[in-house]
């Protein structure tokens, strides 16, 4: 098998502000031997995501950065071509993390076999995946929402947040999403079910809020930062809960932000906010699992996921991200 060759993308320079193409390279390599416990694998689909932009720079963080010529590793389905572990035949289908690679040999052990799923294999890596996780337990676990409060959500047409809406609904919230284009309003609103939604490009943001939560803010559900919270922010409620989940509207700052300071706000309103890490939760992940996919098949839990056919579009589709093209989960189809 060392003969046969494969396609992957690597990190050609770290990006400085948004990236651009030249920080990328396609390269052609030849696969490694597959060894006992190994597995030959061919990528169906790769999953492109916000976080994998904090994860190009040098400095520390809660995982380690990409390292540079090496592949972008993240979620990927694949399909078993060759193995030599007993667990795995070839046809078999996996959850793995090899990233943006046409093929890649990966130990057995950092596999994980897809059975039983409820639709589409693609809600490995979406709805029954890291996303729905996600919002799962953001949720659930440091928000605590209560029937009749108010939830609002930015990034709501995003993976994540399309999903916290809904299951904010579930629990009889009142939910208010914040989202790009007016298409993606109408899609909160009219399809999953959302009670307001808002235009941050086109409304008064502090004003369409003070409309559409008259009662305050109870849960902030915040994937963007920047001055879309500051706005949510400004008009919590005493005993708010907060969480942090992602800022994708400063990954690609050149310079640190200068904003408002949320901790008057977060002190005199005796709010909890707290940032989380979807990994914190793996030991949990069973318990979502089960529980997204129960709504799921009662039909009380919608989905969506924008996908891009071919690997030559890989990079573009992960810049899509900070374009806003995405709705709901931003797959690419090999």
């Amino acid at each position: 098998m060392s003969s046969q060759t494969a396609r992957r993308i690597v990190l050609a320079k770290r990006p400085t502000g948004t990236p651009t193409t030249d920080c990328f390279r396609e390269e052609t390599y030849t696969l490694p031997e597959v060894h006992d416990g190994e597995a030959l694998l061919r990528t169906l689909y790769i999953s492109v995501d916000p976080y994998m932009r904090g994860r190009m720079n040098a400095g520390k963080s809660y995982v380690p950065p990409f390292q540079l010529d090496e592949p972008i590793l993240g979620g990927a389905i694949c399909e078993v071509v060759e193995s030599k572990a007993p667990d795995l035949k070839p046809g078999d289908l996996v959850l793995s993390q090899t990233g943006w690679q046409t093929h890649a040999v990966s130990p057995a052990a950092n596999l994980r076999k897809l059975e039983g799923l409820p639709g589409p294999v693609t809600m490995a890596l979406g709805i029954l995946g890291a996303t729905g996780l996600t919002a799962y337990f953001g949720l659930f676990d440091i928000c605590h929402p209560t029937s009749g409060e108010t939830v609002v959500v930015s990034g709501a047409a995003g993976a994540v947040g399309t999903v916290v809406g809904q299951l904010a609904k579930l629990v009889g919230c009142r939910v208010v999403g914040i989202a790009g284009s007016d298409k993606k309003v109408q899609y909160l609103t009219q399809t999953l079910g959302f009670d307001a939604a808002i235009n941050y490009h086109t409304d008064d943001i502090a004003a369409a809020l003070a409309d559409a939560c008259p009662s305050g803010i109870d849960i902030y559900f915040d994937n963007v930062g920047g001055p879309v919270s500051d706005a949510v922010l400004s008009q919590i409620n005493d005993g708010a809960r907060i969480a942090v989940c992602g800022q994708i509207s400063l990954y690609n700052l050149d310079k640190p932000d200068v904003g408002p300071r949320v901790m008057p706000m977060i002190l005199t309103h005796r709010a909890l906010m707290k940032g989380f890490i979807i990994g914190d939760y793996r030991d949990r992940f069973p318990e979502g699992v089960r529980a997204l996919a129960t709504w799921i098949a009662e039909g009380r839990l919608k989905w969506e996921e924008t996908i891009v056919e071919g690997f030559d579009h890989t990079v573009d589709a992960f810049l899509g991200l900070f374009r806003g093209d995405n709705l709901g989960k931003q797959l690419v189809k090999l």
